[in-house]
């Protein structure tokens, strides 16, 4: 680790970038993060009205974004947005994780491209999409997934265009609901997209139901990036332990009392 007086995070600290209205991506992260590691948070923040063009800001101004951890002695970033990456595509994407840890000299850790590992990693191309996402977005989602070589075959919806936020009002309830349905279908994997859409309890309750795996943005994202701190490739049985909620079910619990 770098840095000194941080006896808390021996084995990493991660700077976690998050949407500026996002309300689960801390939550979540702080369940998943291991003992011995630790993050600290940035907003990303942009003045556009329009959720794509903030998504796209997002990523277009990465580099002030990352500014925002000052001298703090970050080991490994931790990009919480998965919309911008499906905006940009997976060939900028990945150009910007390289750009960025050439000049950090840390890893960066985007959510949609954890995700796409974690995919590679248990061997499946038959993907189902449980999406909180409007139609424009649902589309450059669709063109990215297949860009990285997997088959969108079943998809949900889940958005609440009543809510004051049309992700961050679902409740778990209908992401529950949304991954019982997909169960039965004829997929690898079931991805719960978007990083502000609270996944950690259905996938918890439904991890020992038959059917496909079932993982999401921010358990992609912090599995990936754990790996990352400790310099171990991606691996399926580690990951499974993720998928099953053995690696983080038990600070869940304490967490919800449940």
């Amino acid at each position: 680790m770098v840095g000194t007086g941080l006896a808390y995070a021996p084995k990493g600290l991660i700077g976690l970038l998050t949407p500026q209205a996002n309300t689960t991506v801390e939550p979540e992260f702080a369940i998943l993060c291991p003992p011995g590691y630790a993050a600290i948070n940035a907003r990303l923040t942009s003045p556009a009205s329009q959720m794509v063009d903030r998504l796209s800001e997002y990523f277009s101004t990465l580099k002030s974004q990352i500014a925002r951890f000052s001298n703090a002695p970050i080991d490994a970033y931790a990009f919480a947005c998965t919309g911008s990456s499906y905006l940009a595509g997976r060939e900028a994407e990945e150009a910007k994780c390289a750009e960025i840890e050439g000049r950090t000299g840390r890893s960066f850790i985007a959510a949609a491209g954890a995700v796409r590992d974690a995919l590679e990693t248990l061997g499946a191309r038959r993907i189902g999409l449980v999406s909180p996402y409007p139609p424009d977005l649902d589309r450059a989602s669709d063109a990215y997934w297949t860009s990285c070589g997997f088959e969108v075959t079943e998809a949900i919806t889940i958005t609440d265009a009543s809510a004051p936020h049309p992700i961050y009002g679902i409740s778990a309830d209908r992401t529950l609901a949304a991954i019982r349905d997909m169960k039965g279908r004829a997929v690898d994997a079931i991805v719960l997209l978007g990083t502000g859409v609270p996944t950690l309890g259905p996938i918890r309750q439904t991890a020992n139901s038959d059917g496909p795996p079932v993982l999401s943005s921010m358990l992609a994202l912090a599995w990936r990036t754990i790996a990352a701190l400790d310099g171990r490739p991606p691996e399926r049985g580690d990951l499974l332990g993720w998928i099953s909620g053995e690696r983080w079910g038990q600070r869940f619990a304490a967490e919800v009392g449940a």
